[in-house]
């Protein structure tokens, strides 16, 4: 008799490990796949708090200002820009 039970517990043991619908390899697959996840929210979180700190700064009225004056090159009315450069900044080569 025991060796009975021996072979039935054996044989749901195999079955539940490998060819069940819930079986170890399944469940493994799972947790990488968290563990995929849960970086990858840490990583957008940190973009998220990136950019609320971006939002904030250009919530002020002379950041913005200074944003739109540098990346965009605008200017108020009656106003003149001049773009200074200098001859290390430049990328032509000279013939010497």
């Amino acid at each position: 008799m025991t060796n009975m039970y021996v072979l039935v517990l054996t044989i749901f043991v195999i079955w539940m490990a490998f060819f069940d619908a819930n079986s170890m390899f399944i469940h493994q697959e799972l947790r990488k796949d968290i563990k995929k996840l849960r970086e990858q929210k840490e990583f957008l979180q940190g973009e998220i708090n990136k950019d609320k700190e971006e939002l904030q700064k250009f919530s002020d009225k002379w950041e913005l200002e200074k944003l739109a004056r540098e990346k965009y090159y605008m200017k108020k009315e009656k106003e003149e820009i001049f773009l200074i450069e200098y001859e290390d900044s430049l990328k032509i080569k000279k013939n010497e």
